[in-house]
Formats: structure tokens, C-alpha cells, sequence
């Protein structure tokens, strides 16, 4: 670029810019007109800095080429700030979004339930007890308006940068700071360059839903508010990494790359997203240190996968000496998010032992509790991958556990199996320890264990019914829950109809004891009315229990009968010709009829199976 003929000349040409002293300089910008008239302004510019550094100019020349220097460099700030803001707007965000979602760095780690919570896992569920609640509490720019949208992307991995700025503005913004920054106005041109982009980078910041929250103010959130956030959050700083601080980063490079003796371009780029940046980890950060709720679990552990895929982009894109706090700020979030994990697992072991719900659920049927710990179990299995990576230690029992009552385990049966393994298995045991306390609290001994039995076999099903959850408790404890349900069955049928079976024995009913010998019809009468009357009752009050699962109840209907109907009929055989038929509440058929009714969990008439006499 050839200079003006002289000092004089080029001082010319600068001061007739001079925002100061003309009207028209006021109104009109440099670069946005003849660009001759651009070439000859930058050749008066470079002509005023040679001479600024000559040794031979007196005192007067070097207070002209000084003032001159100022007038053109405040000058040239304002065409520098122009050309940013005119050519500066947020990025389209749904589309990169999308795109960004669409091509993670690594495998999806989960199944596509893991958003659920617990509660809605289970469609049979309905509104969780009040006790369970203890556990869970728990556009800048017009249509018309020039916008960078995702067809100028280029991939480069994972990583997304887009061309924020036209060519030729980003000629013409080179051109501007290399004189800003060999005439000494470094500082004046990133804070220029700063004030500018930072404004765009917030603008798009809040498209993606990312709020200036402090972290009081997001610790004080709502879960349900937090919960909908931590989605948006993980969504927005997948664009914020690998698309919007890349595309910034590149922008600075483009501009600032080699200009002058310092890492311009590094000081630019943290003078533009910086703060930013922080806004956006702040978040994260903030939950990392918030309360250990256990319903907060999964949404940790979706964030911490977020926020460790990210880690190779944040290494790439704040690679800087200048970008070394929030580089370093990505892992220690990250390790702050898997001790939060691991709090909350445990946090979780210990509600599950002490949640205190004492009344009885009606009819024997599953828990709340069993139906939410279950859940909460099979949601955990779907992140087994991560937790796996952050559970590296088997659980505290027995004595050792911070609370005295919790039960003792041995886990020498358990071998081989991993950590994660272990503290599902642990809060099971836990479950049933809580179970078995709550089973005290029916009158009924047979209703007691009818509960045992309904829920412990409901655990069995959840195992069953997941893959992944069956392969990491295994079938040697998958077959020590399967004894306990069949068990409390059997346990059931002895404590109800024992009494019934005893009934249709023979000792009592012979005049002298010999089967030979006459029947007592005395005897014999109040023998079918204490079997009536023990019948009735058993059939009036385990119609009103329930057994969910409708093959569990027919097995167990199947193994009453077996027991009882071969009885009866025995009996009804020897004795129905020493008796009036008066006195026989129940053909064989009736009592088959009767035991159909048994576990549905209403009420029936006590005669509606009976035959008509």
C-alpha cells in the first residue's frame, strides 16, 4: 500500500475524520463507503505511525503526529465498533441444537427412560403415599435481518464452528486492529472487540434458555423448576461448547491471529466469552454443590455424562494460557457432580431404611415404598455405565452402617460382582428389612404374611423384567427373593387354614374312639358348623385382601384348593349320611366356587357361589 506523499497530507486526510470537528465525519463511516477512500484513510494512518517513530522530528511535529495518532485511532475504534455491531448478530440456535443433539462425541449411555422419574415409572403406581414423599420431595433479530444460520457450519469432530462474519468484514476488522495495536492501542481494541461480540454471545445465550442465575439463586429453585432447567442447561451447553464459544474463538483468530508481540487473538477470545462462560458452568456448579436430594440423582448423573462428553471440546476450545480457569473449572465440577452421585445413592440406602410410614396398606397389596425403590432401582440400571465408573466401593452394613438398626450382609455370596451390583442388592435387603417391620403392624398373622409375599414377589418381577437389572443382581440373589415370597405363601396358607383343615379331621366324632364304632351326630354337627363359621369368616375377610398379580393369585387359589378341596370331600364322604344335608353349608362345588373369590380386594355376598337349597 503506497502512503500519502508527506506527514502533511496524511495528517490531512486524518483530521478530516475527525469526529470532532465535522459534522459530515459525525454522520458518515469510513468503511462503509468508497473503498479508495478506505485504501487512502489506512495509507495516511500507517504514513502518520512511521513518522511517529522518527527521531527527527522536533517538538512541534511530534505533538502534531501524536494528535494525529489520537484522532485516528479514536477514529478508527468507532469504524472498528461499527462494522462489529453492524455485522453482528446471535446464532440461529434450533437448528445447531438439533444437529448438536443428533451427533454426540460418544454412545448414548442410557435407555429412553432415564428422563422419568421413579414414580411414573410404574403405571400402576397411582399418587404416592404422603410417606414416599419424604424420599422424593420432591429474539434479537427480525426475519429480514441478516442472521449466521447452521448451513455455514463446518464440522470438525464434534466440534461445530461457524463463520460468524462476512470476509470482507473481517478483512476490514484486521485492518483496523493491526493499526490499533501498532500504535499501542491494544487494550482499547479488545475492550472494543469484547464489549461487542460479549453482547452477541449473551443474546444467544438466553435464545438457548440459559439465565443469569447466581448460585443462591438457582440452590433456591424448586426441584420441578431445577429439573426442567438442568435439561435446558444440558441442550444449551453442548451449543455454547462446540458451536458458539468455538465459532467465537475462530472469529478471533481471523481477526487477531499474529498481530503484535502478545497472544491478541487468546485475549480477545476470554475478553468475549469469559464471562459467559462462567454464567454457563455456574449452573452446573450450583448443583454440584446443592442439597443431596436422592430424586436429584438421575438428573445429576445426566449432567455429569453432559458435562464429561464435553471435555474434549472444552480442551480444544479453551486451550489458552488466559482460558486455564475455566478449562480447569470443567473437571472440578465434574468430580463435585460423582461425589454428589454417591452422596445420593447413599442417601437414598438410608431412606429407604428409615421411611417410617407405620398404617398398614389395605388388603395386603405392594407398598409404595416397594413400588417406588423398585423403580428407582431399575432407573439407576439404566445408567449403570456411569454409575459403574463412579461406585467403586461395596456398601456399609451391619454394625458399621451409620445407623444401629440397619440389618447385617454378607457379602462373601456376592462375589465377583461389581460395586454398583452390590448397593442394589443392599438397598433390596434394606427394603425387605423396612417391609418385614411394617408387616408387625397387620393383626392378621396370615395377612402379614400375604403382604411379605405380595411385595417381595413384586421385586422378584421388577428383577425379571429388566435385562440389564437381572444380569447385575444375578440369579443366586434372584433365587434367595424367589424362596423368601414362596415362603410367606406357604406361611400364609398354614396361618389361614389350618384352622379349616382341622375341622375335617375324624378324632371327636366316634361315640368311643373307634372309627368302627357309632358317630357321635352331636359331634359331628358342631363339626360342620365350625367349619361353616371358620369358612365364612376366611371367605368374608381374604375376599377383601389382594394379590396384584393375577398369576400369583390363581398359583395361590390352586395350592388352597389343592390342599382343601381333597379334604372336604374325604370328609363329606365318610360323614354326609350321618347327618341331615341341613347341617352342609357347601357342596364341593360351592367350596370351589367360594375360593375363586378370594384375593380380589372387594367385598362379595357370603352366599353368592353357594349352591340354591
Amino acid at each position: 500500500m503506497e502512503p500519502p506523499g508527506n506527514d502533511s497530507t496524511a495528517e490531512q486526510i486524518i483530521l478530516r475524520w475527525d469526529t470532532t470537528a465535522s459534522e459530515d465525519a459525525r454522520v458518515r463511516m469510513i468503511f462503509e463507503g468508497d473503498r479508495q477512500e478506505v485504501k487512502r484513510y489506512l495509507q495516511a494512518v500507517d504514513q502518520i505511525l512511521r513518522s511517529m517513530n522518527s527521531s527527527s522530528l522536533s517538538d512541534d511535529q511530534s505533538k502534531k503526529v501524536n494528535n494525529a495518532v489520537q484522532i485516528a485511532m479514536a477514529r478508527l475504534e468507532d469504524e472498528f465498533r461499527t462494522i462489529l455491531i453492524a455485522n453482528s448478530t446471535p446464532i440461529e440456535t434450533e437448528p445447531i441444537n438439533e444437529s448438536v443433539s443428533l451427533t454426540p462425541r460418544t454412545t448414548p449411555r442410557t435407555s429412553s427412560c432415564r428422563s422419568e422419574s421413579p414414580e411414573k415409572n410404574d403405571c400402576g403406581n397411582g399418587r404416592k403415599d404422603e410417606s414416599i414423599s419424604r424420599i422424593s420431595s420432591a429474539s434479537f433479530t427480525d426475519r429480514n435481518e441478516r442472521s449466521v444460520t447452521f448451513a455455514s457450519c463446518r464440522s470438525m469432530n464434534s466440534i461445530r464452528e461457524q463463520d460468524l462474519l462476512p470476509p470482507e468484514s473481517i478483512s476490514d476488522l484486521r485492518c483496523i486492529a493491526e493499526r490499533m495495536i501498532a500504535a499501542g492501542y491494544f487494550r482499547e481494541c479488545v475492550q472494543v472487540y469484547g464489549s461487542v461480540r460479549k453482547s452477541v454471545v449473551d443474546g444467544s445465550l438466553k435464545k438457548l434458555g440459559v439465565e443469569k442465575l447466581s448460585i443462591g439463586d438457582i440452590q433456591r429453585l424448586e426441584w420441578e423448576a431445577l429439573n426442567a432447567k438442568i435439561g435446558r442447561w444440558i441442550r444449551a451447553a453442548k451449543v455454547c461448547i462446540r458451536v458458539l464459544f468455538a465459532s467465537e474463538k475462530k472469529l478471533c483468530k481471523q481477526i487477531f491471529e499474529d498481530l503484535g508481540t502478545t497472544a491478541v487473538d487468546d485475549a480477545c477470545f476470554m475478553e468475549t466469552v469469559k464471562a459467559p462462560a462462567n454464567q454457563l458452568f455456574n449452573f452446573a456448579e450450583a448443583i454440584s454443590i446443592s442439597r443431596r436430594l436422592p430424586e436429584k440423582l438421575f438428573k445429576i448423573l445426566d449432567l455429569h455424562d453432559s458435562l464429561l462428553d464435553l471435555l474434549p471440546d472444552i480442551d480444544d476450545v479453551f486451550d489458552s494460557k488466559p482460558a486455564e480457569s475455566i478449562r480447569i473449572q470443567a473437571p472440578e465440577i465434574l468430580s463435585r457432580l460423582a461425589e454428589a452421585a454417591r452422596g445420593m445413592i447413599s442417601e437414598f440406602e438410608n431412606a429407604v431404611l428409615r421411611e417410617p410410614s407405620m398404617v398398614p396398606v389395605p388388603g395386603g397389596t405392594i407398598h409404595p415404598l416397594t413400588r417406588y425403590v423398585m423403580n428407582y432401582i431399575s432407573l439407576i440400571s439404566d445408567y449403570k455405565q456411569t454409575l459403574g465408573e463412579l461406585i467403586i466401593s461395596k456398601p456399609t452394613t451391619g454394625s458399621r452402617h451409620c445407623d444401629s438398626t440397619a440389618p447385617d450382609m454378607d457379602f462373601t455370596d456376592h462375589e465377583g460382582q461389581s460395586p454398583l451390583a452390590l448397593h442394589l442388592i443392599w438397598i433390596i435387603t434394606l427394603l425387605q428389612f423396612n417391609l418385614e417391620g411394617k408387616s408387625q403392624h397387620y393383626k392378621d398373622n396370615s395377612l402379614a404374611h400375604l403382604f411379605i409375599m405380595n411385595n417381595v414377589h413384586y421385586i422378584v418381577q421388577k428383577i425379571k423384567g429388566s435385562s440389564e437389572l437381572r444380569e447385575m443382581i444375578g440369579d443366586h440373589y434372584l433365587r434367595t427373593l424367589t424362596r423368601i415370597f414362596r415362603q410367606a405363601a406357604t406361611n400364609h396358607q398354614r396361618a389361614t387354614w389350618i384352622g379349616v383343615l382341622h375341622c375335617l379331621r375324624d378324632e371327636g366324632l366316634h361315640s368311643t374312639g373307634s372309627f368302627s364304632s357309632g358317630v357321635s351326630k352331636s359331634a359331628l354337627r358342631a363339626r360342620f358348623k365350625s367349619f361353616n363359621v371358620i369358612f365364612d369368616e376366611v371367605h368374608r375377610t381374604q375376599a377383601l385382601w389382594l394379590v396384584p398379580d393375577e398369576q400369583l393369585r390363581e398359583e395361590l387359589r390352586i395350592s388352597i384348593l389343592e390342599k382343601l378341596v381333597p379334604a372336604y370331600r374325604s370328609f363329606l364322604g365318610r360323614f354326609r349320611n350321618h347327618i341331615s344335608e341341613n347341617h352342609i353349608k357347601y357342596t364341593v362345588e360351592d367350596l370351589e366356587n367360594a375360593v375363586l373369590d378370594l384375593f380380589e380386594g372387594f367385598a362379595v355376598s357370603q352366599h353368592s357361589r353357594r349352591r340354591s337349597h
